[in-house]
């Protein structure tokens, strides 16, 4: 089928600071690499202010502007609604898109708390039963080292999973003098370092081992409690700088989760080690085309961890770009998060991960703090 013959989707994006960047991008090169099923047309970005949302439409590739979400709803040019503001808003807005009939994308975390996420997973379970479609947009997933990871554990390459060990370290609020943004506000952003970064590592570990955390036993901390607001005085931070925890899993396996942004020197290390019975996988988002891989099957001789670089035609997205040894980076990851939505809702297929698994996520976030807030004791996850 050529381009011409396919149907298009007209896509309408609420927000357009750095997720919206990243997400526009996405849109703009999807079809030059993947062999999408239907055309997507970036008809038009949302944002507040009448002068940045139309800077940034023509700066990004958007053929319109809009300064009210609702308005996006309204138009029969646009098919699907890509959420890229702060948690706050997200269930407002999903929630409405999907019973307007609009396809969703929506960033990580899904909502601030555990009642939005279950508010939006219903709106989108009803939407499914008409042909409508959600997804979240955890795109760590998409990364070939990671679901080149996840191929293994699923073709029992690591046998029983034992040990899970996640951190997501960044180091930019070390500086006191950092200013008060959106992302320290608990109203905004639901939490901290927990909800921005530890949502990433919770579920690409449930993603690569296909078990989901039941209980977990965690410690949080604020460091610097004030900082700059902006109009010459200081205002509080009401998140989470750090959060620590330990989980079981669903098959048995203990696991251990770090997230924060004071951690002096990494900029963006998503790490993630799984040990199972059989053999072992690693991964460093700072080297993210590597997978590093053990198995235990081969005798001391031979044994030890491997470097897989994860460029090869038969990794998982990879041969839609470059020839092998020819690096991705971290948009690219983006435009798979696209390609999959794309040929899920040309498929009339739910797309994963779905509105229901990042309600599974807000839960494990939920009882993170419900568990530090109690002193680090052990609370399950519904």
């Amino acid at each position: 089928m050529s381009g011409q013959d396919r149907p298009v989707l007209g896509v309408g994006m609420v927000g357009h600071a750095f997720m919206g960047r990243v997400h526009s991008q996405a849109w703009r090169s999807v079809r030059a690499f993947f062999d999408v099923p239907c055309t997507p047309v970036m008809a038009a970005v949302a944002g507040r202010s009448p002068e940045r949302v139309r800077a940034a439409a023509e700066r990004l590739g958007w053929a319109s502007a809009e300064t009210d979400w609702r308005a996006l709803l309204r138009r029969d040019d646009i098919d699907l609604i890509d959420i890229c503001t702060p948690g706050d808003t997200h269930a407002e807005i999903a929630i409405a898109a999907l019973e307007a009939g609009k396809h969703v994308l929506c960033e990580k975390p899904l909502a601030n708390t555990v009642a939005e996420a279950e508010a939006m997973a219903a709106a989108a379970e009803r939407a499914a039963a008409r042909g409508v479609r959600a997804m979240v947009a955890f795109n760590y997933r998409r990364v070939p080292a990671v679901a080149l990871a996840r191929r293994l554990v699923a073709e029992g390459r690591l046998g029983a999973i034992r040990h899970i060990r996640a951190q997501y370290l960044q180091d930019w609020l070390v500086d006191p003098e950092h200013p008060l943004t959106w992302r320290l506000r608990r109203d905004k952003a639901g939490s901290g370092a927990l909800g921005d970064i530890g949502a990433h590592i919770i579920d690409t570990a449930q993603f690569i081992t296909g078990e989901r955390i039941t209980g977990v036993t965690a410690l949080t901390e604020t460091f610097v409690r004030e900082r700059p607001d902006g109009d010459g005085g200081r205002g509080p931070v009401t998140v989470d700088d750090a959060a620590l925890f330990l989980a079981r899993t669903t098959g048995g396996a203990l696991a251990s989760f770090e997230a924060t942004r004071f951690a002096t020197g990494r900029k963006n290390a998503l790490r993630i080690e799984i040990n199972g019975s059989e053999g072992s996988v690693a991964f460093d988002f700072e080297a993210m085309n590597e997978l590093w891989f053990h198995d235990a099957t081969l005798d001391d001789a031979e044994g030890g961890f491997r470097r897989i670089l994860a460029t090869e035609a038969d990794h998982p997205y990879a041969g839609a770009w470059w020839p092998p040894g020819h690096l991705l980076g971290y948009e690219h990851t983006f435009t798979h998060e696209i390609a999959d939505l794309l040929s899920a809702i040309a498929a009339g297929a739910d797309p994963e991960p779905s509105f229901a698994d990042g309600l599974q996520v807000q839960r494990v976030l939920a009882a993170v703090e419900a568990s530090a807030a109690s002193g680090g004791g052990w609370t399950p996850v519904p």
